[in-house]
């Protein structure tokens, strides 16, 4: 599968109030942005656009289904900045990265126009009548520099990788797993959205997230043996936990609402037989994994031992 990681610095041009949590304000703009970039008719609903097969934001935004599957994952994350400060003034940065999976990467000229028409349509709450208006200074693909305001061009093709699951390296058993939630993890057990994270848990949407991104943006569903991972992970144990469930709130633009959000944070400590999971953590430890990852979330750093 087709992977690059886009990073984007931005300049704050007036002064701006963000949320304590970055990602669905980013989310929203970026999708309001992409709209006006690429909508070529307006007017139109993408279910029923006859340009929704190929029209950039219906891929994005309304991912149709495939033939094998009811529900198709989007194919991008928005990681917003870790900082958690809220007030900004004139000229403080805001640094984010897009994350893109599959031939959408082909169509990085526009995403990097769609952020820079995000900074004149302004972000966040507003101040004095206006939401706080940035502007685009770089952005980059890993350590090459794709695009500079002052050039106005973008320098392609950028770099991009191809993700898929691979075995560590090395001969070593790993026996312990320390995860992380980098930002919170949105994951359901028996339909209910819980705080609880047994190992199983975690192999279950993990497995969701590879087979649905490989199945639609990849070389198709990876040949797992799904029910027998899930069922080797029970035997593994957690030996220390330090989660907790973390709520905010979002306001929905297509809802006119406020919305509780709510997901795991904090780390989680597993020991037992690791070895065949770690191409699905690494894997995951790029794409993100849960619900709403599109907004950042289920952001998971790991280490072994």
């Amino acid at each position: 599968m087709l992977y690059g990681d886009y990073s984007f610095s931005c300049v704050f041009e007036t002064p701006a109030r963000l949320p304590f949590y970055k990602g669905s304000a980013l989310r929203g703009i970026f999708g309001r942005s992409l709209k006006k970039t690429v909508c070529a008719l307006r007017r139109q609903q993408c279910d029923t656009c006859l340009l929704n097969t190929t029209c950039l934001y219906a891929i994005v935004f309304e991912t149709p289904a495939s033939a094998k599957t009811s529900e198709a994952p989007h194919p991008f994350v928005l990681e917003p900045p870790p900082a958690q400060e809220t007030d900004f003034a004139a000229g403080d940065t805001l640094n984010f990265s897009l994350l893109l999976f599959g031939s959408v990467n082909n169509s990085l000229p526009y995403f990097i126009y769609t952020v820079d028409k995000m900074g004149a349509i302004g972000i966040g709450a507003r101040i004095d009548g206006r939401r706080g208006r940035f502007a685009l200074v770089e952005v980059k693909a890993g350590r090459k520099t794709v695009y500079r305001a002052e050039d106005g061009r973008v320098k392609t093709p950028a770099p991009v990788e191809t993700l898929a699951l691979s075995a560590e390296a090395g001969s070593s058993r790993t026996s312990r797993l320390h995860l992380t939630m980098e930002t919170p993890l949105r994951t359901k057990m028996q339909n209910r959205l819980t705080a609880d994270l047994p190992f199983h848990a975690l192999v279950r949407v993990m497995l969701r997230r590879v087979s649905s991104l490989m199945t639609h943006y990849g070389q198709g569903e990876p040949p797992l043996d799904y029910k027998g991972m899930v069922k080797r992970a029970m035997d593994v144990k957690i030996v220390e936990n330090n989660l907790q469930w973390f709520d905010w709130r979002r306001y929905s633009f297509r809802q006119d609402n406020e919305m509780l959000m709510g997901g795991i944070t904090g780390s989680v400590v597993y020991e037992g037989e690791l070895d065949e999971f770690l191409p699905l953590v690494r894997f995951c430890e790029k794409t993100h994994v849960g619900k709403q990852t599109t907004f950042g979330l289920g952001r998971i750093k790991a280490t072994t031992v």
